[in-house]
């Protein structure tokens, strides 16, 4: 297996990771965490699992000059990304933020035209517009979209989340190029866990843990070890290989993967519209993943 291959495989995995966890995440905020202290737990969690694991490679002297770009990564990719998302969704439908996050490809377009100058060129454009078109027909399909008053400043937070992430995925980019995934990954963990600790503190300290259901400790769990550690660590391992507007355009698929967990739940069914969104987006994948790498 190549490595261009194994990259798109793990962004495969990251999309059905992040997929599910639009419903799952705000199940645990549905009266038993609340999201800052979840944020919270989330990056106490990441931080030890990523310290942990990089006591079994070698160690990794960071150049001096690479320091402000890790604590830009730890804001945008830790601190600012998760509790804007994790706020935003407590505030609005799974299917609203769904829909919003869409965007972040274009951002991740943009910025690493501006960070990275990487050109903006026709097909990658038309590719991430198909996308687009792809995934929203996938998110809105039989749903009800609801952009009401009561859900702006949900919305607007998602919004914001998806510009941060946008811009975390291209400034870690060349670090990836630098370092190994865990020797970044931790340090940019353990600088976003004490950004974070300031607002979740209250909150995690407040928790009624002997109140959690089964459902809801699995729900927790998922999150820490898949959401939390596994997708930024297969993120990081394709973005050593792929270019940061195709790992950007890989969260068109989380729709589609959430609509296969459905489908293979029995909670869904199969339509010709479902199919031509899918076409759609791989098809918009393919068009960005293609470009030449001068571009």
């Amino acid at each position: 297996m190549t490595k261009n291959t194994s990259a798109h495989l793990a962004l495969l995995a990251v999309a059905l990771i992040y997929g599910a966890n639009y419903t799952i995440a705000r199940e645990v905020m549905n009266g038993y965490l609340e999201p800052l202290g979840f944020i919270l737990l989330r990056a106490i969690s990441a931080t030890t699992m990523f310290w942990g694991l990089s006591f079994f490679q070698p160690t990794e002297r960071i150049d001096r000059a690479d320091i402000g770009r890790i604590i830009l990564c730890a804001f945008f990719g830790i601190a600012a990304n998760q509790m804007l998302f994790f706020s935003g969704l407590q505030l609005t439908k799974p299917i609203n933020a769904s829909l919003i996050m869409t965007i972040t490809p274009l951002m991740v377009l943009l910025a690493a035209a501006i960070i990275l100058k990487e050109r903006i060129t026709q097909q990658k454009l038309l590719g991430i517009l198909l996308g687009l078109a792809g995934a929203v027909l996938v998110i809105s399909y039989g749903q009800s979209l609801d952009f009401q008053v009561s859900h702006i400043k949900g919305d607007l937070l998602i919004l914001a989340n998806a510009t941060s992430y946008g811009i975390y995925i291209v400034l870690v980019k060349s670090l990836m190029s630098r370092y190994q995934p865990i020797t970044i990954l931790k340090w940019i963990f353990t600088i976003g866990l004490f950004m974070i600790l300031p607002f979740g503190v209250r909150q995690l300290q407040d928790v009624a843990w002997d109140t959690f259901p089964l459902e809801i400790w699995g729900a927790i769990v998922y999150v820490l070890t898949l959401v939390s550690c596994g997708s930024y660590l297969l993120n990081a391992f394709a973005l050593k290989t792929l270019r940061a507007s195709v790992v950007g355009i890989y969260i068109f698929l989380q729709p589609i993967m959430a609509t296969i967990v459905a489908l293979l739940a029995g909670r869904d069914t199969l339509s010709m519209t479902k199919i031509l969104a899918a076409v759609m987006i791989f098809c918009g994948v393919y068009l960005v993943s293609k470009v030449p790498k001068d571009s």
